[in-house]
């Protein structure tokens, strides 16, 4: 049975679990470290300890999915936080040359992040001063990337002056030189492939842009992967954490020789061309990029397929995408003309009925599920069909989620030998999707917020003094959600256990779903 070690990119579900779901539908075994070691949000885990840990478990290993970020800095927040120098940086690295030379054949596949530059001011995630000059910092690297780009109007030009003069010098100081060493550790890494110690590379671009630094940091990267040859082993493109599933499934196809195939049918016929909200690039390139990352290829029509990678897009793109908070009639003219959602259930049942494995790609709107469109799908008696599904977050954060349960499902879908139990243990994830991305993300959490934590003396963000009434509360109203939209049709009892919120806020939730047959 393949063993493959992973180290994640921090303690949260999507980092630590996701992945872990994932293995435990096939017959690859998974290591992770005790999430004890993983430090937690803005507080880095102990990189000594990390390492330690990984030079155990690789012993004998087959594959190892590493994120950088975590063995170098202790996670994405502490990433966004370190005073690190360069040299203590690429010592940390130095542990994977040391893992390849004691265990030649192990295969590592890893990850590091351009780090993110929010347009809004907070410190949630940030440094202390990004909550005074978030938005200035933001807005001084987008201009500045045009400049370089394109020619700035005399309006550009005087904002540019604006934010620049606005920024304290030892703020702006402190955030490039971070920056740059966080570069550093990407041109490092790719090194590391150069030289056979890392066998393949994803380098995401966390809640990017058009333009600013990321857009800059990317092309010189783009440029280096080039220089050094290695367009083959590098990977460039949006997304965050969702990257420890996508790893996973990569290397399940690697360990299985298998290359599955994929047919993506959208929602809106602008959805391809459409660039989501917090990317660089239009959804149909993002897609290429998450099904090549994931061991798939992109096939040219649904017969002879694997699967079918439904994907209810946006007929409108950044700014004026929906978030899944906006309100219905609130949205921009487009989702009511430039997309067609009872169409796409229709397509949804025809694929269904023909046999096919649908995989259901939910990014109509940003940070949890389309809620109209699903009830559709709901009604149409759909929801159990239905083989994979994401909506959280990101567009990228979904589709890499989406497209790596859809590859591991297909490979077992009439497989002679799949166990009830595995089979078991894949829906089980299925409605834990439906559950967070639809239920919590968008039904559970605006609910909650303004109507129960007040009641509470509790805000978004603080909420520990009254921890598990609001635990139980989510639960409740998780267990109503899946009662009046899921559980009709549902092949057994699905019970949901040990809610709770990883980083003490609102924005993530945490729990775990049994499917009793």
């Amino acid at each position: 049975m393949p063993k493959i070690v992973y180290v994640p990119l921090d303690e949260r579900p999507c980092n630590y679990r996701y992945p872990q779901y994932l293995a435990s539908m096939t017959d690859l075994t998974l290591e992770v470290p005790d999430i004890g070691l993983l430090g937690r949000k803005k507080t880095p885990a102990d990189t000594g300890a990390v390492r330690d840990w990984l030079t155990g478990a690789a012993e004998g290993a087959d594959s190892l999915i590493v994120s950088i970020d975590m063995l170098v800095h202790g996670g994405i927040v502490p990433s966004r936080l370190h005073h690190t120098s360069e040299d203590v940086c690429k010592e940390r690295l130095g542990v994977l040359a040391e893992l390849k030379r004691s265990n030649p054949r192990l295969r590592i596949y890893a990850f590091n992040l351009i780090t993110r530059v929010p347009a809004y001011s907070s410190s949630e995630e940030e440094p202390d001063y990004y909550a005074d000059y978030g938005n200035e910092i933001y807005t001084y690297g987008w201009l500045t990337d045009k400049a370089e780009q394109e020619r700035l109007d005399e309006a550009e030009t005087a904002k540019l002056a604006s934010v620049t003069a606005a920024i304290p010098t030892e703020v702006l100081s402190d955030f490039l030189t971070r920056r740059g060493t966080n570069a550093f550790v990407n041109r490092e890494t790719m090194k590391l492939v150069r030289d056979g110690v890392i066998d393949f590379l994803i380098i995401p671009l966390d809640d990017n842009s058009k333009y600013g630094f990321s857009p800059m940091e990317q092309r010189k990267l783009s440029l280096l992967a080039e220089e050094l040859d290695l367009g083959d082993k590098i990977m460039i493109y949006p997304g965050a954490d969702e990257i420890g599933c996508t790893l996973f499934a990569r290397a399940f196809c690697e360990a299985k020789g298998y290359v599955p195939k994929a047919f993506v049918r959208y929602s809106s016929v602008h959805g391809p061309f459409v660039v989501p909200k917090y990317e660089d690039r239009s959804l149909g390139e993002s897609i290429k990029s998450h099904l090549t990352a994931a061991g798939a290829v992109a096939h040219d029509n649904s017969c002879g397929t694997d699967f079918i990678l439904m994907t209810n897009s946006p007929p409108v793109g950044q700014k004026e995408m929906a978030e899944c908070s906006t309100p219905y009639g609130q949205r921009h003219r487009s989702y009511f003309s430039e997309t067609n959602t009872r169409e796409f259930v229709q397509a949804i049942r025809h694929y269904v009925r023909e046999g096919h494995l649908v995989a259901l790609a939910d990014v109509a709107v940003s940070n949890g599920s389309d809620h109209p469109f699903m009830k559709l799908v709901s009604r149409a008696g759909l929801l159990h069909d239905i083989a994979a599904y994401a909506a959280w977050n990101t567009s990228g954060n979904t589709m890499g989620t989406v497209v790596s349960h859809a590859v591991i499902e297909s490979y077992y879908r009439g497989r002679e030998g799949d166990s009830a139990e595995r089979l078991n243990r894949s829906r089980a994830y299925y409605y834990f999707r439906l559950i967070e991305d639809w239920g919590y993300q968008a039904i559970v959490r605006k609910d909650v917020i303004h109507n129960e934590l007040p009641k509470l003396g509790a805000s978004y963000y603080e909420l520990t003094h009254v921890q598990d009434e609001v635990y139980a509360v989510i639960r409740a109203k998780l267990e109503q959600f899946f009662a009046e939209y899921v559980q009709e049709g549902c092949p057994g009892r699905v019970r949901i256990e040990d809610v709770h919120l990883p980083w003490s806020r609102m924005f993530e939730v945490g729990f775990d779903v049994a499917l009793e047959q």
